[in-house]
């Protein structure tokens, strides 16, 4: 799946099938749903998970939570809006597939 089909498919009742669980979690973040968005990259114990957790709680302006899974993830703290990082996971994750 590219960036396009993905976005295109935020319109659909549920996530398309056979994505990771981070994905996952991202198509729910897109759908204001943020609690199954949080459960899903919570239970995902990979980078991928922790990257999207860290950015789930900066979006939510918890930095300090933010912090602890960006170090998990090993990735740098997000510095850019958080719907140009929702759009950066989206497609470093789904490359990474």
């Amino acid at each position: 799946m590219d960036y396009e089909r993905f976005h295109a498919s935020l319109v659909a009742e549920r996530p398309p099938a056979g994505l990771t669980p981070a994905l996952q979690a991202l198509w729910y973040d897109a759908q204001d749903d943020w609690a199954a968005a949080h459960r899903l990259a919570q239970a995902d114990d990979s980078r991928a998970g922790a990257w999207v957790h860290a950015y789930l709680h900066r979006k939510e302006g918890d930095s300090a939570n933010a912090a602890y899974w960006y170090a998990r993830a090993q990735r740098a703290p997000g510095t850019r809006p958080p719907d140009e990082e929702w759009r950066d996971l989206v497609q470093a994750l789904l490359a990474a597939t």
